[in-house]
């Protein structure tokens, strides 16, 4: 009996030992699930965060290359542009030698037969010159008109003397509200009033853009655009037209067609803007040239105004 009790308190103590080891075990197996479910959750959240990351990257990635390509290609207008300049500007100035002077570029060379009497000027009796320079009493300035017939307005040169001495694009200067007033306001005048006021404000602020509607290629991102009006329909005119061009305000991604003469009208005006910033940052030094230069780009706001504009290829 007494072997028989000991071996059966034996048998509880191993049986109790075993129990708890046993329950040490699910413990560590619980905290062990606990963790791998931790580790789960993490994983998928590290993996979420990645793949995230990695879309916002390209997305900007490919956003940096359309605004580089877009920054490309208005770097090549320019310099197609400028590039046509230096060409005219050489043709000019290769044509023009002492044996054989280019009348264009010496005006003063014409012969009192060839130069004609010019309306609102005098010629010299004498054969030395045929143009008789007129003097601005405002600034005390020799303005020589050339075989067009200019003759410089005293008031509105002062005015542009007075502008010229700290250039700003400010338009409480007396020389800039006349041309707002007289020019760039009524070129800016169209019937749709409202889209007017924003196509003037992107004008102002350098941030318009005048894009082709057959050359266009599809951008490297795909974003949802608006488009305003048809290609058969002006939408700053309201009228039926062929549309070929289509302006973008800012970094809107509203697109409006324009007809050629509206397109005309954005044009003129954004090239004065372009010529008053180039003045500002003093790119352009000789007064009466930059007067004059003025003077014609004044002139093509008006004649855009009154629908003059050139054909289009």
């Amino acid at each position: 009996m007494e072997i028989r009790e000991k071996g059966s308190e034996f048998l509880k103590e191993e049986l109790h030992k075993a129990q708890k080891e046993l329950k040490l075990k699910d413990e560590e197996c619980e905290r062990l699930s606990k963790v791998r479910e931790q580790l789960e959750q993490e994983l998928e959240e590290l993996t979420a965060s990645l793949f995230e990351e990695a879309h916002k990257m390209v997305r900007e990635a490919n956003m940096k290359q359309a605004a580089s390509e877009k920054q490309l290609k208005e770097a090549w207008g320019k310099i197609d542009m400028l590039q046509a300049e230096v060409t005219a500007l050489k043709t000019l100035v290769i044509t023009s030698t002492p044996a054989s002077p280019n009348r264009e570029l010496h005006p003063q060379l014409l012969s009192p037969t060839k130069a004609g009497p010019r309306k609102g000027h005098l010629r010299h009796k004498s054969t030395s010159s045929a143009l008789c320079p007129v003097v601005c009493p405002a600034a005390g300035h020799i303005l020589t008109p050339d075989k067009e017939g200019k003759e410089v307005d005293t008031a509105l040169f002062a005015e542009f003397q007075a502008w010229r001495e700290s250039p700003t694009l400010d338009k409480s200067s007396p020389f800039l509200e006349r041309v707002y007033r007289e020019d760039v306001g009524p070129c800016l005048d169209f019937t749709m009033q409202e889209l007017s006021a924003l196509v003037r404000t992107a004008v102002e602020d350098n941030t318009l853009t005048i894009e082709p509607v057959a050359s266009q290629t599809p951008p490297t991102v795909k974003v949802a655009t608006v488009e305003y009006g048809s290609t058969n329909t002006c939408a700053l005119s309201g009228l039926a037209r062929a549309c070929r061009h289509r302006i973008r305000l800012g970094d809107s991604e509203s697109h409006y067609y324009i007809s050629p003469s509206s397109r005309a009208r954005i044009t003129a005006v954004c090239n004065f803007f372009t010529y008053i910033r180039y003045i500002q940052q003093g790119l352009v030094r000789q007064d009466e040239p930059m007067f004059w230069e003025i003077m014609r780009l004044r002139k093509e706001m008006s004649l855009a105004k009154l629908g003059f504009f050139p054909q289009e290829a």
